[in-house]
């Protein structure tokens, strides 16, 4: 039997069902669905306004919800808050830091709040200091927005923690320092920890994430893996060909196909749905092929189906709108 702020073993570390959160006659969240398993990377995108912040600041007990299923490691974000605090890390997209304090006493007050002390703790907070390459005898008033952001990642990672809430988590950081947080979240799944990723960096999202969800006006437009998400759109393939590829653009699935000349053959370019490659294969191998590439949709594509008309009529970028 487990009490109420216990997860039920292979239950979820997030659950979400059905959350709406109003504020006034605003939806914020209107009908939200997100899961994320034990040991699972999961990623989540929208852009300004779409919910996401709302939904994590209704997931760490700082927002009571409207109605709807909300379970955070077997227990009630809202009544159990201070108990699910102990056992999950955050770190937010703009980290505020006790001014006078230094980065590394900051980082040891964090740690102490949950208590993670002892040797084994203090190497830890020690080894990601160096991989972060991060000064702790500075004052958190000194530091840019990366240390500010390099500090909030040190602690978190150093926690003895089942859940990582990240929002934005890398803002601030230069390349370098993004690999280290890349290979920091490999090692905590490889731990076993649950990790909730909301990022606007589809290549982060992309290289680490095991599960993705896309939020839009308050609620969960797509779900799933990668490889599932894509079985839900185009590949773009691009072949070179001896015979004449126009019967192509007949066959169910294939869409706006271009031909140029190219040597000796004819380069012809297109989209098809992933459920009709296998036609598609077949009825471009009679034609001669000399060279054939099939690129499945990145999830900045997977993302501009759903926003490719705000974008549109904004004029701004797949990056730009998923923060």
């Amino acid at each position: 039997m487990t009490t109420s702020t216990e997860r039920a073993p292979g239950g979820p570390a997030i659950e979400i069902h059905d959350l709406r959160k109003t504020f006034g006659t605003t939806h914020a969240l209107d009908g939200l669905d997100l899961t994320v398993r034990p040991g699972e990377v999961a990623g989540f995108l929208g852009p300004n306004g779409a919910g996401k912040s709302t939904a994590i600041r209704v997931l760490l007990g700082l927002l009571r919800p409207t109605s709807g299923h909300v379970r955070l490691l077997g227990g009630d974000p809202w009544a159990d808050a201070v108990a699910l605090h102990r056992r999950l890390a955050y770190v937010p997209g703009d980290v505020s830091l006790w001014p006078n304090l230094t980065g590394g006493e900051a980082i040891d007050l964090l740690g102490r709040l949950r208590g993670d002390q002892g040797r084994a703790a203090a190497r830890r907070r020690q080894e990601l200091l160096e991989r972060f390459e991060l000064d702790p005898t500075k004052k958190a008033r000194t530091y840019s927005k990366g240390n500010r952001q390099k500090v909030a990642l040190v602690a978190a990672f150093a926690a003895d923690v089942e859940l990582l809430v990240l929002d934005e988590p890398t803002s601030g950081l230069d390349p370098l320092m993004e690999a280290v947080f890349t290979e920091l979240l490999r090692e905590a799944k490889a731990q076993g920890r649950s990790v909730l990723l909301s990022s606007h960096i589809m290549s982060e999202v992309e290289k680490v994430c095991d599960t993705v969800t896309i939020i839009r006006r308050g609620r969960a437009v797509e779900s799933g893996t990668l490889q599932e998400l894509r079985h839900l759109t185009r590949s773009a393939v691009t072949a070179v060909v001896g015979g004449d590829p126009a019967p192509l653009a007949a066959l169910p699935g294939v869409h706006d196909l271009a031909t140029t000349a190219d040597g000796d053959g004819t380069r012809v370019t297109f989209d098809v749905e992933n459920d009709q490659m296998g036609d598609v294969l077949a009825a471009v191998a009679p034609l001669g092929v000399r060279s054939f590439t099939a690129t499945p949709p990145s999830l900045e594509e997977l993302f501009l189906r759903h926003y490719g008309d705000e974008l549109a009529a904004g004029g701004g970028s797949a990056t730009g709108a998923a923060r």
